[in-house]
């Protein structure tokens, strides 16, 4: 129950700091696009959902994640593992616990290169229109 609580105070917490760091304009010189980063967010949550469909199709034709310990089994071939896969290397997060084979490194070796770029060029528009005003 305790914990239920600290949970909800904790998402209302992060709640108000998004919403304030949206909506406030305390500096001149800042400029937060909201449009510009929700698609942001909607493109690399489709870029995560897409990849993570691209890994399972591949899964059919052959083994495309192996788990990362001494016995180097094949990861679960369901989609909520590709998925998972898909958001952390998407992220750029590598926990490395799976590793991709196959013709997966080669996917993988893209999306977290699109990882990397998109927020990159989302923050120079944002720079580059902060200027424009």
């Amino acid at each position: 129950m305790f914990s239920s609580i600290l949970i909800g105070l904790t998402i209302v917490f992060l709640a108000i700091n998004l919403f304030y760091f949206f909506t406030n304009k305390t500096y001149k010189k800042s400029y937060v696009n909201s449009a510009l980063f929700l698609k942001l967010f909607f493109v690399m949550v489709g870029l995560t959902f897409g990849f993570a469909v691209l890994y399972y199709l591949l899964s059919s034709n052959e083994v495309i994640l192996k788990i990362s310990d001494n016995t180097g089994e094949q990861a679960p071939e369901d989609f909520m593992t590709f998925l998972y896969f898909s958001g952390v290397t998407m992220l750029s997060v590598g926990y490395g616990d799976l590793i991709p084979v196959g013709s997966a490194r080669f996917f993988a070796l893209i999306q977290a290169s699109l990882g990397l770029l998109l927020p990159t060029a989302y923050f120079m528009k944002a720079l580059g229109g902060s200027s424009e005003n």
